[in-house]
């Protein structure tokens, strides 16, 4: 590991820390019908289609869904990504006409990450050759709860390193970790490794994203920032459905590390049911565009 890992790897928030500065997000937390704190929610949400039974023809509609909103919605923003299996990246880049929208694919043997690395490697490389902007991609869980933290390192490396200027987001799982100290600890791993967003969950696993994952994320991505200069996103994912778990996200993102931080380059939701709720709050009316 490198010098500045081992030099941050105990920083991890206290639970009183993390009980304080919930007191001041819960306090301060905007209200729900804020439209512009839920423009600002549509606008980093990475519309997701994850599903075993997904087919070229799903992805077809699914993309046309996101092309079609400008015209439908004038003046909202649109989604930030459409993240997909990496077998469809190259029907999204041949549907997708709206500019601005990124094509995100999962990759890495997702969601366990266990097959051989050199799979691994080889399927982000063919997302990313077939159009992807964006790999996100799972962190050896069984391995960093071996504490084999180099191999965790290496991998995350190696991925970055063949996918060149492609972003690279990194899932910790944090909901399989043991403590807040795993989770900032897998945070402080993927960072120095060079994950461009740390991400919490992959939505496939009981537990996804938390107030309290995400809160120790955005902690150490503080950290890392505070050392490096290196701004790193974050994106919590799985579970995030309301307007309301949504809001409590951003005020979090808000708390710990500033207004920086809320646009898509730096701050993600990844969701599937959630754009469709944040479109009918802002609209006043039930809205099922998505």
């Amino acid at each position: 590991m490198t010098k500045l890992y081992q030099k941050l790897f105990k920083s991890a928030p206290t639970a009183s820390e993390i009980k304080k500065g919930f007191k001041e997000i819960y306090h301060e937390n905007e209200l729900i019908s804020d439209k512009e704190v839920l423009k600002t929610i549509l606008s980093v949400i990475d519309l997701t289609s994850l599903n075993t039974t997904d087919d070229k023809s799903h992805i077809i509609h699914f993309t046309g869904r996101v092309n079609s909103f400008p015209s439908k919605f004038h003046g909202l923003p649109n989604v930030a990504a459409i993240c997909i299996y990496p077998n469809f990246v190259s029907v999204v880049k041949e549907k997708l006409t709206v500019k601005n929208v990124r094509i995100a694919s999962v990759a890495g043997s997702f969601p366990t990450s266990q097959t051989f690395r050199y799979i691994k490697v080889t399927e982000s490389k063919m997302a990313a050759d077939a159009g992807a902007d964006e790999i996100d991609v799972v962190i050896p869980v069984g391995a960093f709860l071996a504490n084999d933290y180099a191999t965790v390192a290496d991998e995350i490396r190696e991925i970055k390193s063949i996918i060149g200027d492609r972003l690279l987001k990194v899932i910790i799982e944090s909901g399989l970790l043991n403590d807040t100290d795993q989770v900032f600890r897998a945070s402080m791993i993927a960072m120095d490794a060079g994950a461009d967003f740390i991400k919490t969950s992959t939505g496939k696993v009981n537990v996804s994203a938390t107030p309290e994952a995400v809160f120790v994320m955005c902690r150490a991505i503080s950290d890392f920032y505070a050392e490096t200069g290196i701004k790193v996103g974050i994106k919590p994912a799985g579970g995030v459905v309301t307007p309301g778990d949504a809001v409590i996200y951003y005020n979090i993102v808000k708390y710990c590390l500033g207004s920086e931080w809320l646009s898509s380059k730096l701050f993600r939701i990844g969701a599937s049911r959630l754009a469709n709720n944040i479109l009918s709050e802002i609209v006043e009316t039930r809205t099922d565009h998505f």
